[in-house]
């Protein structure tokens, strides 16, 4: 599991704009090159395999002109990755988020669904907001399931939208407040829903039939609905290889905050003691724990604890990609 994604909406950054970035981590060690593309309607395929699974489909034939990065190589299929279309709407594809086995037990994922090597080629053509984007997906995953659990971005000028899969099928969505900024490493991340507001959140249809019938609501009766009880994991792993990504973006977001970087209360969105530019996204997605004894190639820890977390900046990073929507450029 690799990658790191940070979300920041339009009130939260410096001039208005929504942006959302993400480093895409490859996970064996090997460096993988990308290209930068412009796929013009007429590049667009009308009819879509996947690579890694048996996964095909028609596609609609109407797309618009969008941008991708997509692998260099192409041997694992497209893995477009990141990209803005002709409507001004981004969408980053994709987070790898972890869940449990209650969740994969009741809606197991599907081994010839679609993933991550195709969701930005089969939704960003097709969308004229960020709303649809998360819509749009929403639909492809009820219809023909996914083989692995992820997080999307999606962005326009106005909002910014984040999807968690939940099992093959199923799916939730949060808008992100206009006043916060989101950080999500590899596990689900929304710690608040509200069933009847959909202007700020959306899933699948039968969702509360999903959880009532599947007893996966872990909060008590008076509480709000926390989907990372419910959906997410709260393992080892994520203690060390997980959360302290968070605690060390929000550490520096947010310096008045007082976490440890192994808690599972970390939020998933807070508003920032001051706005955010593209020089501090750029920073948090470079942090490897700098003045803290965790930093492994710092003076202040010992052996043991310089490895204890995983680091954001790794040696590993393919590329990081940062969208930003400007309000006042087309």
């Amino acid at each position: 599991m690799a990658c790191t994604t940070i979300l920041v909406g339009k009130k939260a950054s410096y001039d208005g704009s929504t942006m959302i970035a993400r480093t895409e981590d490859s996970q064996s060690g090997v460096f993988t090159p990308k290209e930068f593309l412009v796929v013009t309607p007429e590049d667009q395929p009308r009819h879509y395999q996947s690579v890694l699974s048996k996964f095909s489909i028609d596609l609609p034939d109407n797309p618009l002109r969008y941008t991708s990065v997509p692998d260099a190589l192409g041997k694992d299929g497209i893995w477009g990755e990141a990209g803005i279309n002709s409507a001004n709407v981004a969408m980053s594809a994709t987070e790898t988020i972890t869940t449990n086995a209650r969740v994969l037990g009741a809606d197991p994922l599907v081994k010839d669904g679609f993933g991550e090597e195709d969701m930005l080629t089969l939704v960003l053509p097709y969308i004229k907001t960020a709303r649809e984007g998360v819509l749009r997906l929403g639909e492809l995953l009820e219809t023909y399931g996914t083989y692995e659990s992820n997080g999307i971005a999606f962005a326009d000028t106005e909002e910014i939208w984040w999807l968690e899969t939940i099992g093959g099928h199923h799916w939730i969505a949060r808008r992100v407040p206009d006043d916060a900024y989101v950080t999500n490493p590899n596990q689900l991340g929304i710690d608040h829903y509200e069933f009847e507001n959909s202007d700020d959140y959306l899933a699948s249809p039968d969702i509360r039939d999903f959880i009532n019938k599947h007893h996966l609501d872990l909060t008590y009766s008076n509480e709000h609905f926390n989907p990372r009880y419910a959906f997410g994991s709260q393992r080892d792993k994520d203690r060390h290889y997980n959360t302290p990504r968070a605690w060390a973006m929000q550490k520096f977001l947010n310096p008045e905050k007082d976490y440890d970087p192994k808690s599972f209360f970390i939020p998933w969105c807070q508003k920032p003691y001051r706005k955010i530019t593209v020089e501090d996204v750029k920073y948090v997605l470079s942090l490897h724990y700098q003045d803290t004894p965790y930093d492994p190639y710092g003076p202040q820890g010992d052996a043991m604890s310089q490895r204890q977390f995983r680091p954001i900046g790794i040696n590993r990073t393919s590329q990081t990609a940062l969208l930003q929507m400007r309000p006042n450029k087309p």
